[in-house]
């Protein structure tokens, strides 16, 4: 495992980014207000682009030892979206530092669609 897809927590603990980005996801989900993690549009558009990897729905970046992160999350319509995403910052921070002992020095959240509710007609 190299240096870029791990950090390096103790002498011989690695923890790959990918795991670093699904304790993100599962820490946003806790949320209310987060419909769902992904990233470009929201339904038939994201749909097709999907086969396609453009980007991640969170994107983790280690430097001096410490984790940034990008997540593109999906909003519940009617939510205050500045209160959602600053709770989300927290959760995910607090999740990650607490599972791992790796120090998160910020979460960046974009906000990639707004999530209604399906209606049977």
């Amino acid at each position: 495992m190299d240096g870029k897809n791990a950090v390096l927590v103790g002498n011989s603990l690695h923890i790959s980014t990918e795991a670093i980005a699904k304790i993100a996801k599962c820490a946003a989900m806790e949320i209310d207000g987060v419909k769902e993690i992904a990233c470009g549009g929201y339904k038939p558009v994201r749909n097709i682009l999907e086969r396609v990897s453009i980007q991640q729905p969170v994107e983790v970046e280690m430097k001096d030892g410490t984790v940034s992160l990008t997540m593109y999350v999906v909003v519940a319509f009617g939510c205050k979206v500045p209160a959602v995403a600053a709770k989300v910052q927290e959760n995910v921070k607090n999740a990650i530092q607490n599972m791992t002992g790796v120090t998160v020095s910020q979460v960046n959240i974009i906000v990639s669609g707004v999530g209604v509710e399906e209606t049977e007609e």
